[in-house]
């Protein structure tokens, strides 16, 4: 037996409970997961992520199977990928327990301060199907099983009431797609103009030396390029490319050029990168909005590279109504994010030259329910 994240918002806790609470299901990109790592017996613990709470452990009694009946949605379900599931405890908003009172006993969370910048992130609680460990998954059950027949009411707070009532959604021709319409912000402060362009040249830098090592050639702009030499070891020089040996219109052309790392699959984009250190978010995020807008079919895997303190910046940025009506699909559904501390870890994973370009999957972030 082993145990599985299986992330929920307060909207489709509620959903899953309306349906009978014998269904469980996740994203087209956790296929492979699903079908080849979760098996019957296994058990989901349920967090509900805005609350974040702890609220219900599921048994898995099938094997992964795939069925778009709505169930999360009234229409176009975006989580088909499922398993036919028995409840252990299913748990109410205010009954739910809160990650605080779970701190000390969990490994992925005792050594990270509460309230920190990224935790939630740094505890891998961003991404549903993420594996827990036995020690950890026995705790978070016992706790589960003891709230269950206690029943201490844990108050909702203004911002959780907020979060359960508040669900903005727009129509578009694939369905209904949940965003959020962000409040005015006062412009951030920006580091000094001498720190901010080495950082964020550092960090092409360590892009280009990952997508090297996964077997990949590189694109960085020629405006970067000789400074990310500067900063790249020599025995990965010879993976830039001077050309891009793509075969686009002069405006697609333009666009991609400009994009701050882009990892090649021989004559194909498998991978683009914008770095945000100090810039607005939204600039990247623009870039790779008219790059779909382009070419709605273009099949690639986009990605928002920031320090981890902007993390909630860019989710704000990537829900936003402007990019979740594109042709191809929401932006949210197409790109992800990545901490720089994220890939510093990925450069520093063990024999990382025989591993495949997936093991991004295990780091990158994207800003949905489960």
């Amino acid at each position: 037996m082993n145990y599985w994240l299986d992330l929920f918002t307060p909207y489709t806790w509620d959903r899953f409970r309306q349906h009978g609470a014998t269904i469980s299901g996740f994203r087209p990109r956790q296929r492979n997961v699903a079908f080849e790592k979760v098996k019957p017996k296994d058990i989901l613990l349920c967090y509900m992520v805005k609350l974040s709470r702890w609220c219900g452990s599921l048994e898995v009694l099938s094997d992964a199977f795939e069925d778009s009946t709505p169930i999360f949605a009234d229409e176009n379900d975006p989580f088909p990928i499922r398993f036919k599931v028995r409840p252990q405890v299913m748990l109410d908003f205010e009954h739910a327990i809160p990650i605080e009172n779970m701190w000390s006993d969990l490994s992925f969370t005792n050594q990270l301060r509460v309230g920190s910048v990224g935790w939630a992130q740094a505890a891998k609680l961003r991404q549903s199907l993420i594996s827990i460990s036995s020690n950890d998954g026995a705790a978070i059950l016992r706790a589960l099983e003891r709230q269950k027949s206690e029943g201490q009411v844990f108050a909702l707070d203004q911002s959780e009431l907020r979060h359960i009532g508040q669900r903005t959604v727009v129509r578009t021709e694939s369905g209904v797609v949940e965003v959020e319409v962000p409040d005015r912000e006062v412009e951030e402060q920006t580091e000094e103009a001498s720190v901010a362009p080495r950082v964020s040249i550092k960090m092409q830098a360590q892009l280009s030396q990952l997508g090297a090592i996964l077997g990949f050639t590189i694109w960085i702009p020629p405006s970067d390029r000789a400074r990310v030499l500067e900063l790249l070891p020599a025995t990965y020089h010879p993976k830039l490319v001077a050309t891009l040996p793509l075969n686009y219109d002069q405006a697609t052309l333009k666009t991609i050029e400009n994009i701050d790392v882009i990892w090649l699959d021989r004559r194909a984009i498998a991978h683009a990168f914008e770095v945000e250190h100090t810039t607005a978010i939204y600039s990247g995020l623009l870039r790779m909005a008219d790059l779909l807008a382009m070419q709605p079919r273009m099949n690639i895997a986009l990605h928002i590279v920031a320090p981890i303190e902007r993390r909630d910046q860019v989710r704000r940025e990537i829900v936003r109504p402007v990019f979740s009506v594109l042709e191809g699909g929401a932006m949210a559904e197409r790109c992800s994010f990545l901490s720089y501390n994220d890939v510093q870890e990925l450069l520093g994973q063990p024999n990382l030259a025989h591993l495949r370009e997936t093991v991004l999957e295990d780091f990158e972030e994207y800003f949905d329910a489960a």
